[in-house]
């Protein structure tokens, strides 16, 4: 056995978790989209059958686990997406899934793990570190921690979307525009087209990766970091196997605010017609609000459509 904290994710294991992925699930659509007179692309990874890119990561971790791996089961961490993506994976190969979510989850991510076959432990936030719940839960009944973003099969899967991507566009991406929590889909893209520029976008004040990349180590989030719609970009910290992957590769963050991001939720709805969760907007926001160059061959990742039901409606109700 491998385990996932002595393998660094690699280019060839990008190209792999494509392919397996291919095998299961469709290229998602890549949309012409026009911004500040340019034309660019969006990749819709909200519409996976999870509405996340999250089943990418999640499909080629779980499909690459031993036999006794998957008798044992595994958990995971998760705001919501990385959850219904292994409790969907679990499901399709019969493995028992315990996810550990923020007990503030939208309801709507919490519901369709749950859904979906899989326990759901939740853990405090602020307060609690859900790494350490995980890290009990594995203690007490085993299994294999399937982590949202440090894990080098998950950052392969992630990574297959640039394999689409290039695929669809024809020619390698100038650019990749992300939303990133952890730098999961960041450091899987920067594998999976080492020729674009890979721009990771997190919300203001939980620009942690973004930070730690300027400082060449990790940088936490601080204790007093303020609130966020973008419930799926919240992680503490980054982890040494995202930041070793993304020094040298990366441009430098970005961060976005609420009123950005919104912006970008009603700009997809009104000229792409696709809904788009806070945290799926981000990317789209950075590129809206010129915090990114744009040209014909960059994408823009909008990762993830499970938008609470209110507050989305809200969000698109509103003019400012």
């Amino acid at each position: 056995m491998i385990r996932a904290d002595t393998r660094m994710p690699t280019a060839q294991g990008v190209r792999a978790a494509a392919e397996a992925i291919a095998a299961i699930l469709p290229p998602t659509p890549l949309l012409p989209v026009e911004i500040g007179g340019v034309r660019a692309w969006v990749k819709a990874d909200n519409l996976q059958p999870i509405g996340s890119f999250k089943i990418r990561g999640a499909w080629w971790r779980l499909s690459s686990l031993t036999p006794e791996e998957r008798a044992a089961g595994v958990v995971a961490v998760s705001s919501g997406n990385h959850a219904q993506g292994v409790a969907w994976a679990a499901r399709r190969l019969g493995v028992r899934a315990t996810i550990v979510m923020p007990h503030d989850a939208p309801e709507v991510k919490l519901a369709n793990t749950r859904a979906l076959g899989a326990e759901v432990v939740l853990y405090r936030r602020p307060g609690e570190d859900r790494d350490a719940v995980a890290a009990r839960l594995i203690a007490a009944r085993g299994g294999t921690l399937v982590h949202a973003f440090g894990d080098p099969w998950v950052i392969e899967g992630q990574g297959s979307a640039a394999i689409e991507i290039a695929a669809q566009l024809g020619r390698t991406p100038s650019r990749i525009i992300a939303c990133c929590g952890g730098g999961g889909l960041a450091a899987g893209l920067a594998l999976g087209a080492p020729e674009a520029k890979i721009h990771a976008v997190e919300p203001v004040g939980w620009d942690m990766v973004g930070r730690s990349l300027a400082a060449g180590a990790i940088v936490p989030a601080a204790s007093d970091a303020p609130r966020t719609i973008c419930d799926a970009l919240q992680p503490l910290a980054t982890k040494p196997i995202n930041l070793a992957v993304l020094l040298g590769r990366a441009e430098p963050g970005v961060a976005v605010t609420d009123a950005e991001v919104r912006a970008a939720q009603r700009f997809a709805f009104a000229n792409l017609r696709l809904v788009l969760e806070p945290g799926g907007a981000a990317a789209l926001a950075a590129a809206l609000a010129g915090k990114v160059p744009l040209d014909a061959d960059s994408v823009i990742m909008l990762t993830g459509g499970n938008a609470d039901p209110a507050a989305y409606a809200a969000t698109i109700a509103a003019t400012d």
